[in-house]
């Protein structure tokens, strides 16, 4: 077997503090913060003079991780439309699964989420929706109908 794992996703963000709050509405635990820089840092990312500031959020089971990370140098880029549609090439969004989504969106709203379409019903299987959030990060979530 060639992997172990998914570890975790990384989000470039501008503004760390804001997205920490989001997704720890969401449900998600800050499970550390970190401020990386050196050789080695240059060396994983491809880039010169790295100093960042890193957020780890972890999904209530433990299995999940997102990695909000702030560029302090070189500064971040903007490499799409700030609001790119779904169907833009690369990462669209992350999808979490929670019980009570008209909750979870009017909780996500109070921090300047909005609902990408609308939520959607998939067959008797799922109730569903796509998100925007803070730095324009698209979260899909799901709730699966008993």
């Amino acid at each position: 077997m060639a992997i172990l794992r998914m570890d975790n996703v990384l989000i470039v963000v501008d503004d760390i503090e804001a997205a920490k709050a989001f997704f720890a509405e969401l449900g998600m635990e800050l499970e550390g913060e970190t401020t990386v820089e050196g050789h080695w840092v240059d060396r994983v990312v491809g880039l010169d003079g790295v100093r960042a500031d890193i957020a780890m959020m972890r999904t209530p089971d433990g299995h999940g991780r997102v990695e909000l990370t702030k560029f302090h140098t070189p500064p971040a880029v903007r490499a799409e439309p700030e609001r790119a549609p779904a169907n833009t090439l690369g990462i669209r969004r992350i999808m979490f699964t929670v019980d009570d989504i008209d909750d979870v969106v009017a909780r996500l709203r109070s921090h300047g989420a909005e609902l990408v379409g609308e939520i959607a019903q998939y067959e008797d299987i799922y109730r569903l929706c796509f998100l925007r959030g803070p730095e324009s990060i698209i979260i899909g979530l799901a709730e699966q109908l008993r």
